[in-house]
């Protein structure tokens, strides 16, 4: 047996850079993820301080191929544009220093493209299909602020969808009327973050809705009445790192939850015993990040991207809007 209750860090760098193997069949199968499954990749390597482990070069010329015509990216060369491979895109192109390498005006348009107001109700579509969540209300003002042409869209619409999005419970959903889901509650309070309109949120309801997400394993789930997930260390405990109430669950239990879910030979599963992937790992590094863990860089919890890198685009603005009163 390995141990589990360390950091498998090397492993984990040797898992990522496995996965670029052309001769298997999942390879094919997962080709329409291709730009995410890199993102996610990246940013576990960034927190385990290991950057260089993939050729920056290669990667930063394969997302280039992957923009289109019409300003978005795809997730594979020649696949239609979407907002969030187009998010990925732009926060690989930051941590690798190569924003300069596209046209942000192009960029801009065709995320403001995906505006819609309807009835005097402002949504963000994720692709010309008409697609919409309140994760893209999230994404498009986070693209955007990467270029600085944010005040581009109708920021105080999108404002009123986010809240319209807002249960009981304190929770998002993925629409008006959804039920609450930690991932859209994340990206619905980042939202809100670079609005500056964290005002909006119910904290200590939602917080308490968050931290009911922990259970005796330690893990978080997404939902009530659902498994624990590692991925959930990072869509619960960035919105409680924003809301700062971090310290509302325990961190001590959710890092042995996440590292019981390592492989031996590298990469993080969901839970304990299932195979192992670059998006559970990704989002288990970043969620030992936000708790502190020994050794790892320190991950931003809105643009899920190393706090250097948003403070070298000077991204990390935002949080200046988190209430005074909220760090007492």
């Amino acid at each position: 047996m390995f141990d589990t209750t360390q950091l498998l860090a090397d492993k984990h760098v040797e898992f990522i850079q496995s996965l670029d193997k052309k001769d298997g069949l999942e390879y094919w199968m997962t080709e329409h993820l291709r730009v995410s499954g890199i993102y996610w990749g990246l940013v576990a390597l960034f927190l385990l301080d290991r950057p260089q482990a993939l050729d920056h070069k290669q990667i930063i010329a394969y997302v280039l191929k992957c923009q289109n015509a019409d300003g978005g990216f795809g997730g594979h060369t020649h696949h239609d544009s979407h907002l969030l491979y187009t998010m990925s895109s732009v926060q690989i192109l930051a941590m690798l220093n190569a924003l300069d390498q596209i046209d942000g005006e192009k960029v801009t348009k065709y995320v403001l493209s995906l505006q819609q107001t309807t009835n005097g109700q402002t949504t963000v579509c994720g692709d010309v299909w008409g697609e919409h969540d309140t994760r893209f209300a999230f994404i498009a003002m986070a693209v955007l602020s990467f270029f600085g042409t944010q005040h581009r869209l109708d920021v105080n619409g999108i404002v009123e969808y986010v809240q319209r999005a807002m249960n009981y419970d304190g929770g998002f959903g993925s629409k008006p009327g959804g039920e609450s889901h930690a991932a859209q509650v994340y990206t619905c309070v980042a939202a809100l973050a670079l609005a500056g309109r964290l005002d909006v949120v119910e904290r200590d309801r939602l917080s308490g809705w968050l931290a009911e997400r922990q259970l005796l394993c330690g893990g978080l789930n997404g939902r009530p009445q659902k498994l624990e997930d590692v991925c959930y260390a990072w869509w619960v405990g960035s919105a409680l790192d924003i809301l700062r109430r971090r310290h509302w669950i325990s961190a001590d239990k959710l890092a042995e939850f996440v590292l019981s879910a390592q492989d031996e030979n590298g990469g993080i599963a969901d839970r304990p015993g299932d195979v192992a992937d670059v998006y559970h790992t990704c989002f288990g590094i970043a969620g030992l990040s936000l708790v502190r863990y020994p050794g790892l860089n320190e991950v931003d919890p809105v643009y899920c991207m190393p706090r250097s890198v948003v403070e070298r685009l000077g991204l990390h603005k935002w949080q200046d809007n988190v209430p005074e009163s909220w760090s007492q």
